[in-house]
């Protein structure tokens, strides 16, 4: 740290202070965003939880539905696919938690 001079850097800073252009960030469209991963695996486990009746499937819909709605970036697309995995997933809920037993299984 010592051997920094401000006087010697300055008279041999080969940088141009007026120069600088300062970063602007290009808008992006919304058919160029990343796809939402959590969104998609939300509905995945929300049809999944809802066909086989599985419970760990229709509780992990709705925890990647959270994550999905925490990143929104488009509004509009992405609030039609987080409330249909949301539905899914309560479906799934009210169906495995107060539909009939599945067959096979002892309550």
């Amino acid at each position: 740290m010592s051997s920094h001079n401000n006087n010697s850097t300055s008279a041999n800073d080969p940088r141009q202070p007026s120069a600088v252009k300062s970063f602007v960030a290009q808008p992006v469209s919304p058919e160029e965003l990343p796809v939402d991963y959590s969104g998609f695996i939300a509905v995945v486990f929300g049809i999944a939880g809802v066909m086989f009746r599985y419970k760990l499937s229709s509780w992990l819909a709705i925890i990647f539905c959270a994550q999905s709605l925490a990143n929104m970036r488009n509004f509009e697309n992405d609030l039609k696919q987080i409330s249909m995995a949301m539905m899914f997933a309560i479906m799934g809920l009210v169906t495995n938690y107060l539909g009939p037993a599945r067959p096979g299984t002892r309550s």
